[in-house]
């Protein structure tokens, strides 16, 4: 793996670091094409029981796209292409089984709000700032920011962040539910890592189906959501895990889960 992406496997848990602190880990091409690639491999590791996506340094989580590589972009397919590219990647990153963590530091701005906006929630510093810019530059938000800020905060939240360009700081953030938790810079990683065993120690066959059923539920009416989740229910009913989860709460041990 190029070293503009670093991945560490802890234990269960896969840490995605973007490594490019000198230039903010802006997320050019070849950043992008490296994360698809870690995120597909991902996708098939029975083992893994969640992913962390957090930035280099202190300074940036991501402070978006690669300003240069958007100056160059001709006519309106090329643009499209590119936000095209960059929303299959926060899709695959929505439809992983596993939960996916952002630990965000310093700048999540365009792209790299966006980004984060698509990981299953988000923990922030206490110098976090988070931005949809892109009307600075006579664009809109082309990885999601205009529907992922919608669904999470609502429209008038979205238009407000996609319509001024301002930038928000962690605090702001937590009141408008764009991130659930905010630590001081020391205590982002670990927090993550704490979150990210909790989760990896529950059983895995219901923490996918529960990420399915708010994911894919959230699109749908009520009463179909409703149908989505009782069949999930229904689904792990049967399962191994849940007859040793039953089982060891009646027993007062811990449960020991595999997948089946």
């Amino acid at each position: 793996m190029d070293d503009i992406l670093t991945v560490e496997i802890d234990a269960t848990t896969a840490i995605l670091t973007l490594n490019r602190p000198a230039v903010l880990n802006a997320l050019n091409a070849n950043l992008l094409s490296l994360l698809e690639e870690a995120l597909d491999a991902f996708t098939g590791d029975t083992q893994l029981r969640a992913v962390i996506i957090t930035g280099a340094g202190e300074r940036a989580f991501a402070a978006g796209a690669d300003i240069g590589e958007l100056a160059a972009l001709d006519g309106a397919m090329a643009g499209q292409h590119k936000a095209r590219t960059g929303q299959r990647i926060t899709q695959l990153i929505e439809t992983l089984p596993v939960p996916v963590i952002a630990a965000v530091n310093g700048f999540a701005l365009g792209g790299g709000c966006e980004l984060a906006m698509a990981c299953d929630f988000r923990i922030a510093s206490e110098n976090a700032k988070f931005g949809q810019p892109e009307v600075n530059l006579g664009i809109t938000p082309g990885y999601g920011g205009t529907q992922r800020t919608t669904r999470l905060c609502g429209p008038g939240t979205a238009l407000f962040l996609c319509l001024t360009g301002e930038t928000i700081d962690a605090a702001e953030a937590l009141r408008i539910g764009l991130v659930q938790r905010v630590v001081p810079i020391s205590e982002l990683l670990p927090e993550a890592r704490r979150l990210a065993a909790l989760i990896g120690a529950k059983a895995p066959l219901a923490i996918t189906a529960t990420k399915r059923a708010i994911r894919e539920g959230a699109a749908l009416p009520l009463a179909e959501g409703l149908a989505l989740e009782a069949l999930h229910f229904g689904t792990l009913i049967g399962t191994s895990d849940f007859r040793e989860g039953t089982t060891a709460f009646l027993e007062k041990r811990k449960p020991v889960f595999h997948g089946r």
